[in-house]
């Protein structure tokens, strides 16, 4: 009888020990499909980076259909990667977002256009028909019109907007003069599918006084009250920076751990190398904490101009420093 005490006990013990160091989970929204625009999060992953930090990260990826707002809202993340634009308008909505860390430091928006459809200025956009990604995507391109002073709803004096889906093709098949771009993504597609440069014209919203900051980590106000939630999330900004940063270092095989995770398998080689080492510039002088400057020309870029802004009134609350104080010291 004493020997199957102690046997039991010992069990309990085990047990016991198996729940204290159990991982805590996390589930991470993806603004888009499986790509090196992530890799800092992949890598995190494969080299045991939240591992170390006693996570279990899920990390779920997106698609033109997706908007991670409305999957934090319903409950299917703890935290998503959002554009600035977007957050911010959801918030204004009553969407409470809070921004708790930003590995990118610069905008990889461009609108790209055939020379041949006439446009060589932002002057010719009026008339014409532009590509724009919508589901939150499209608030960067709406404030860069409204300060531009163009109506979104056709005309000679203004613009038609073709809601673009996951492919270039429009602006291939002269549906559209423009269509919207990433320095590390779409813009090479376009180049892959035979257009030469020399054929196009490329507006960076960097250039045109309009970037805005993107995919940034973004989480419920209300979790922020909670320790166990902050802990976790400062855990969990702690590994995915230190991912980021051997990405950075590591483009090539950070793109391929990246194909490894591609469920869909429609990623290739050469254009993940390529995006790697484009998205690397992009979190290039980042170390995840959100410069306040940056914050403000965001703000001021989507209260600007017209009389429909992205945003009416300057946010408060959207961002805090509270997680990266703790997992950058």
């Amino acid at each position: 009888m004493k020997t199957m005490i102690k046997t039991i006990g010992a069990v309990a013990l085990g047990l016991a020990a198996s729940v204290a160091q159990a991982a805590d989970d996390v589930t991470l929204q993806l603004k888009w499909v499986t790509q090196a625009q992530f890799a800092g999060y992949y890598v995190a992953a494969d080299k045991g980076f939240y591992e170390e930090e006693g996570l279990n990260v899920t990390i779920k990826p997106g698609g033109p259909d997706i908007a991670p707002a409305q999957v934090i809202a319903g409950g299917g993340a703890d935290v998503v990667l959002d554009w600035m634009p977007s957050a911010l308008a959801s918030r204004e909505k009553g969407l409470p977002l809070v921004n708790i860390a930003q590995p990118f430091k610069s905008s990889g928006m461009m609108l790209t256009c055939r020379k041949d459809a006439g446009v060589s200025s932002p002057e010719d956009f009026k008339g014409k028909t532009l590509g724009v990604w919508f589901f939150g995507n499209e608030y960067p391109f709406l404030s860069w019109m409204n300060k531009l002073g163009y109506s979104t709803d056709g005309g000679d004096d203004g613009v038609t907007v073709l809601k673009q889906g996951f492919n270039v093709d429009p602006i291939l098949q002269g549906q559209a003069a423009c269509v919207s771009t990433m320095t590390y993504n779409e813009y090479w597609q376009i180049i892959d599918a035979g257009l030469t440069p020399d054929d196009l014209v490329v507006f960076k919203y960097e250039d045109q006084g309009v970037a805005t900051l993107e995919d940034g980590m973004y989480v419920l106000e209300e979790n922020l009250s909670d320790p166990a939630f902050v802990d976790k999330m400062v855990r969990f900004v702690r590994a995915s920076m230190k991912g980021w940063k051997w990405a950075e270092e590591n483009p090539e095989e950070a793109a391929m751990i990246v194909l490894d995770n591609d469920a869909t398998g429609a990623q290739t080689e050469e254009h993940q190398i390529r995006m790697m080492g484009e998205v690397a510039k992009l979190t290039a002088g980042s170390n995840g904490a959100l410069d306040p400057a940056d914050y403000e020309r965001t703000v001021e870029s989507l209260m600007s101009g017209g009389s429909d802004p992205v945003i009416t009134k300057t946010p408060e609350g959207a961002w805090t420093h509270a997680i990266t104080d703790k997992a950058l010291n």
